[in-house]
């Protein structure tokens, strides 16, 4: 402990303390009083002082306490005293043995001469089992013609000496010699300033760093005498006198130096010091004394310039009668006068010395107002001025007024400005102003029986004195607190601060509520749960006539039965009824909403019952024909027309139009110009990315009811939920960058409650159903993961990919690349963990994990089983085609090249047809029935399990009758391994708006650079 003890005294002491404390622990100046557990008690021997000093040490807590009551901390008593300690205890650890006598006075020390006898402390290293004692480094200081040398001298523990005439490093190099010499961290710097030799003096740079190296050398000789070694310089002493009608300022020597030994070292109450201000004393003070008069003309540039800039280098003595003191005392602040005009402020900051302030400072320049003359900090200067700059954009000496706005935000950060503050700025904010809200909420005209709610919200000035009614508009206050201000501006002159506890708990949805209030003072129906709320919170009525309402305030717990269409053909089951009721009710109340169904639960035909005259379809032009089917078959009364092809035009007797996003991109124009009754996205993971043309096309569209439809409403990020409720209903999320900071980061970040608010905020609006909740004669689902072990061959394929593409990944990550084009990298790596030809330059027939498909689809065909094969790349499926043939298992493939999905979807589904269907991934995910199926392989792991399990419930979906099997099949040791862990995080991000999930978070380059690990 007493080594962390001295380290720590020694970084907390200064130069010149750590100094005198080494002399003092030399000069036998430190007793130990006692040492306990936990403290030591050391008495101090100090010169001028008739009682040695206590010092009390606590080495285990590295703390220490003296009673000189010295200003330095620590100070040199109890440096000495840790040394002395240290040096105790490392002695009382050593093997026991004989006092040894006191060492020779270093001036008495012979370079390889024995001493006459040996001493009993040599004579206790030469015992057998007795660790000899090390021998260790003296540096002596030699006068040499123009200053000094300095030799270096080994000391053996009989005190006799050879003299170090090389470099350590080669002494050290030789194991025997580096065991019996102690070398301290100082010696080894040396040494490297000594490795050229110098013949003469050493040259004034080398020896000043060679005297800041030594300072904590333990022993140090001069002209025979032990001395110590400084790095604090040791500056002139100034005086400034009057001399009749005259100032003269004289420069001397300090007075304790004894004699200057080479160029800027002199020797100074025993010590071996640098000299300081040489360019003003000279390297050998040959400049000093120095005498300088001035007149009373120059008294002005002697004051504000001269004198403070020689007070900031050294020691300064006034004993002018005429000229003012120094203070070293006084600091440097920002003076801000503050006047309040009829529309604004006018502000001029200063920079000044004291308070009162004694001096200015204009453009760098002192002007001298009264009192004491301050020593410039140049350095707080700047400090106080970048500070003024960065929080008020002003600069001291500069006038600055401002009106309006500016004037209410220069306002407010001048309430939290940390300098001074003069003039009337104390009336900027009377504390007897306050602000009270004041809602009111009235139901005015209805559509389709829904009451238009309106309402207005201010806020009451109250205690302005001016007896005259005053209020405040909501917005100007939400607008002032949204941008962290304190103040908002009243008419007629003034401001009032904010009530910033009651907007804690209510201005968020105050702020929602004004957003979704319409020109005409209309509140968007959506937000009418935020409004009873606010209401509630605020024991105000709630406006009469909202009883229609009361479903979405109750967040859809009752809903009334809804009337089925007259032409539908099909029979709903009950959950079923329950989303058309859903959907029904939306509808009439005049929002939107997202139906989130699980797949395979029939979202097309509740949305097809909702459907009448002026409805718009926008589907994957891969399900086109599967609306247009489904329309003339459950609902056949109305015009179905397909807006496609070449020479497409909108048919206005159509009572439902079909189209694909494609061209929903291309003619944004021609369909948003037409306002729809209904408009409806299938698929609408398609806009999951608001900066897309086909996300904006859509927000475009007018439309009295609009129904998202998506299985996978996120997929990746929280920002496509906000994509799809812009598009449902614009405004309930806020804004982009107001959902990320609000909804988005938090839940991602999994903070405390942060998901269930979301759910909570969205729940009226999504309607998710998983089948295991609402089908329970669905047959089970089983997923399994099957490993696949790489042959040599592969794995050596494998690992070469994984070298290249791990450096190329980590490199981009690295550098800020984004993780869209890392995804693009990791493309080859997985590739070849599927199969060596998918990898560029590489041959193969098979593959293993191709042999374990053909044999497991081999089992599947032989049991009377059907089974769809899955794969992202078409050039997997080319791979695997040729092995099922050789096995003779018959297939059919379905990709994006296909022309007549739906005839290959029924040859497969005729129980006469191929029993394999391959299928690639992005072509077969969704808008296909292939119940006939009741086995799934996907070949290769995804990172978006959403898109895996959109293609697993082809074949689980209503009207399976067998449990369905569904395989991933997985190289062991491989990438794919990472992919099943990073599902799952995937999958806590989805459950985690929409489901119960405590929390969940997006992709990140963290991640990915685990995939690699």
């Amino acid at each position: 402990m007493t080594a962390e003890l001295l380290e720590a005294v020694r970084e907390e002491a200064r130069p010149d303390t750590w100094s005198a404390g080494m002399g003092l622990a030399r000069a036998g100046a430190v007793s130990v009083q006692s040492v306990g557990e936990e403290e030591a008690v050391l008495r101090v021997r100090a010169a001028g002082r008739p009682a040695p000093l206590t010092t009390v040490l606590y080495p285990e807590d590295e703390i220490w306490e003296c009673d000189c009551r010295g200003r330095v901390d620590p100070c040199e008593h109890v440096v000495a005293a840790a040394i002395v300690l240290h040096q105790s205890r490392t002695q009382a650890a050593a093997a026991p043995r004989p006092a040894a006598r006191p060492m020779p006075a270093p001036n008495r020390l012979a370079p390889n001469r024995p001493a006459p006898a040996q001493a009993p402390a040599a004579q206790a290293a030469a015992r057998p089992g007795t660790a000899p004692k090390p021998e260790r480094m003296v540096y002596r200081f030699k006068r040499v013609d123009g200053g000094l040398q300095l030799e270096r001298l080994l000391v053996r523990p009989d005190n006799t000496a050879r003299l170090l005439a090389r470099s350590l490093a080669s002494l050290m190099a030789n194991p025997v010699e580096a065991a019996r010499i102690h070398v301290e961290p100082c010696d080894l710097l040396a040494d490297k300033l000594l490795a050229r030799p110098t013949k003469g003096a050493l040259p004034p740079e080398r020896l000043g760093a060679l005297l800041r190296v030594l300072e904590p050398a333990r022993t140090v000789i001069f002209d025979g005498a032990l001395v110590s070694v400084s790095s604090e310089p040791l500056l002139p002493r100034v005086t400034v006198e009057d001399r009749g009608e005259q100032t003269v300022l004289k420069i001397e020597k300090d007075p304790r130096i004894t004699e200057v030994v080479s160029a800027g070292v002199a020797v100074c109450g025993g010590a071996l010091c640098p000299l300081g201000e040489q360019g003003l004393t000279g390297a050998w003070l040959e400049s000093l004394p120095q005498e300088k008069v001035f007149s009373p003309a120059q008294m002005g540039d002697f004051t504000g310039k001269v004198l403070p800039d020689l007070a900031r280098r050294m020691p300064v003595d006034v004993k002018s009668q005429r000229l003012p003191p120094i203070d070293r005392t006084l600091e440097p602040r920002i003076s801000v006068e503050l006047n309040q005009l009829d529309s604004g402020l006018s502000v001029l900051p200063t920079l000044v010395y004291g308070a009162p302030p004694s001096v200015r400072i204009d453009n760098g320049r002192m002007v001298y107002l009264k009192g004491a003359v301050p020593v410039r900090d140049e350095a707080a200067e700047q400090k106080l001025i970048h500070q003024l700059r960065d929080e008020l954009n002003m600069v001291p000496g500069r006038r600055v007024t401002v009106q309006g706005k500016e004037a209410v935000q220069l306002a407010d950060k001048l309430r939290r400005w940390r300098g001074d503050l003069t003039g009337d700025a104390a009336r900027v904010v009377s504390p007897d102003v306050q602000l009270r809200p004041v809602l009111s909420v009235d139901a005015g005209a209805t559509r389709d029986g829904v009451p238009q709610v309106g309402f207005s919200f201010d806020f009451q000035v109250e205690g302005a004195g001016d007896g005259a009614p005053r209020s405040v508009d909501a917005g100007a206050v939400m607008r002032a607190w949204e941008e962290g201000l304190g103040l908002v501006p009243l008419e007629g002159g003034g401001w009032a601060p904010l009530p910033t506890e009651w907007l804690k708990t209510h201005g968020q949805r105050v702020a929602e509520l004004l957003s979704a209030r319409g020109k005409d003072g209309r509140l968007a129906n959506h937000a009418i749960p935020q409004l009873t709320g606010l209401c509630e919170a605020l024991e105000h009525p709630p406006p009469p006539g909202l009883e229609r309402l009361a479903p979405l305030v109750q967040g859809f717990e009752k809903l009334p039965d809804a009337r089925l269409p007259e032409d539908l053909t099909a029979t709903l089951r009950p959950y079923q009824l329950q989303g058309l009721s859903w959907l029904t009710f939306l509808r009439q109340a005049g929002l939107g909403g997202v139906l989130a169904d699980d797949m395979g639960l029939g979202k097309t035909l509740q949305t097809i019952c909702t459907l009448g005259p002026g409805s718009l379809v926008v589907a994957p032009t891969s399900v086109l024909p599967n609306w247009e089917a489904e329309v003339k078959r459950f609902r056949p009364s109305l015009k179905v027309s397909v807006y496609h092809g070449p020479g497409r035009v909108l048919d206005e007797t159509a009572d439902v139009t079909l189209t694909t996003y494609a061209l929903l991109r291309l003619d944004a124009e021609v369909l948003g110009a037409k306002e729809w009754d209904t408009v409806v996205l299938d698929e609408a993971q398609a806009i999951k990315n608001p900066d897309s043309q086909v996300a904006r096309a859509a927000y475009g569209l007018q439309a009295a009811f609009r129904v998202a439809l998506s299985g996978t409403p996120i997929e990746n990020r929280l920002e496509e939920l906000w994509s799809l409720m812009h598009f449902t209903n614009q405004g309930l999320l806020g804004g982009r960058k107001e959902f990320e900071e609000r909804w988005s980061r938090p839940v991602s970040d999994n903070q405390k409650g942060a998901a269930e608010r979301l759910r909570a905020r969205i729940r009226p609006f999504v309607l998710r159903r998983l089948k295991r909740d609402v089908a329970p004669e669905l047959p089970p689902r089983t997923e399994s993961v099957r490993h696949v072990t790489l042959s040599e061959r592969e794995r050596a394929v494998y690992d070469a990919v994984y070298a290249a593409t791990r450096e190329e990944v980590v490199s981009q990550l690295e550098e800020g690349g984004s993780v869209l084009k890392a995804l693009e990298a990791l493309l080859r790596l997985r590739q070849a963990a599927c199969h060596p030809a998918l990898v560029p330059g590489q041959q193969a027939k098979t593959s293993s994990k191709v042999e374990a498909l053909i044999e497991a689809l081999g089992t599947a065909v032989a049991d009377g089983h059907k089974a769809l094969v899955f794969s992202q790349w078409t050039s997997m499926l080319d791979l695997i085609e040729p092995a099922l043939r050789e096995a003779g298992i018959g297939f059919i493939r379905l990709d994006g090249s296909t022309a007549n999905r739906g005839g290959v979807a029924e040859r497969f589904q005729d129980p006469e047809g191929p029993p394999v269907m391959l299928i690639s991934l992005k072509a077969g995910a969704t808008g296909l029935n292939l119940t006939a199926a009741d086995h799934v392989f996907l070949v290769d792991p995804w990172w978006n399990p959403s898109v895996e399990a959109q293609a697993a419930d082809r074949a689980h979906r209503i009207g399976q009758q067998r449990p369905v099997m569904v395989y991933r099949l997985v190289s062991r040791g491989t990438v794919e391994e990472k992919i099943l862990t990073l599902q799952e995080k995937k999958r806590a991000l989805f459950e985690s708006a929409l489901g119960g999930a405590s929390g969940g978070a997006a992709i990140t380059r963290a991640d990915l650079m685990q995939l690699l690990d």
